[in-house]
């Protein structure tokens, strides 16, 4: 059976990483290298980082944070955030990110995922998705951009799924309710998801125990995303992935994590 990942997130905004609810009232959580070698050695299978202030303000992601980072760590590191071009993309991969994660860029052209896929590979593209339930009164849930400023009206599942036919490998879906909230993943939202499409789901948004971790993987989620819990030391990823165990769920345990 295959092991289900614990991935630490670093929300980073100007060299520090930060953490919000809903994408806003954001404060500081630390220092980005810090934490990303104290995950390591917890036993996290790997690193997502996401530059949350280059789509807003316009400019590329922060590579100097990305070069940092992998510099202190040797896991997996998926890089979003700002991320427009081929080019852009091929700049974060040489610098040392596995996986690049296209949110806005994907929604206002979506060929670039395509792009992305056929020149750095499909394992290599994360198509980043934030979606929201529908204010309408409507059933589902709707894709927000813009660190969640801007509701597209473009349904969310349905996104997922053309993001999957155009060459994305891997979906990371955030609950725009749920996110820093600490009140769980959005299960449907999950179930919904895995049931649409064949690419592995990364759980993101909401999370504040190993319980709530593990009822997302039992709801569709392929691995699970989490950031506050890690950031003010309520768990270790060590300590997630002991509980997981306990409840059945297998995941990939370091021996000697802290």
């Amino acid at each position: 059976m295959l092991t289900r990942r614990v991935i630490p997130c670093l929300d980073v905004r100007d060299g520090r990483v930060v953490k919000g609810v809903r994408f806003g009232n954001l404060r500081d959580s630390g220092d980005p290298v810090e934490l990303a070698a104290a995950y390591e050695a917890q036993g996290a299978d790997e690193l997502v980082v996401l530059d949350v202030s280059a789509t807003p303000e316009g400019r590329g992601t922060a590579v100097e944070t990305l070069r940092a980072v992998r510099g202190a760590i040797s896991i997996p590191i998926t890089i979003g955030g700002g991320i427009r071009r081929r080019e852009d993309a091929e700049r974060m991969l040489a610098n040392g990110a596995d996986k690049v994660g296209v949110n806005t860029a994907a929604v206002d052209r979506p060929e670039i995922l395509s792009d992305l896929a056929e020149r750095v590979g499909v394992q290599c593209v994360v198509l980043a998705v934030d979606a929201a339930r529908r204010e309408s009164g409507r059933d589902g849930w709707e894709v927000v951009t813009r660190s969640g400023t801007n509701r597209t009206g473009l349904d969310a599942i349905e996104w997922m799924r053309r993001g999957q036919e155009l060459g994305a490998g891997e979906i990371l879906l955030t609950s725009w309710d749920r996110d820093g909230t600490r009140d769980g993943y959005d299960l449907a939202l999950l179930e919904a998801a895995s049931n649409a499409i064949e690419r592995p789901v990364i759980a993101s948004g909401g999370a504040n125990s190993p319980e709530h971790m593990a009822e997302a993987l039992t709801h569709g989620a392929d691995a699970v995303l989490a950031a506050s819990i890690f950031h003010e030391g309520e768990w270790t990823v060590a300590g997630i992935k002991e509980e997981l165990a306990r409840a059945g769920v297998p995941v990939r345990r370091l021996e000697g994590a802290l």
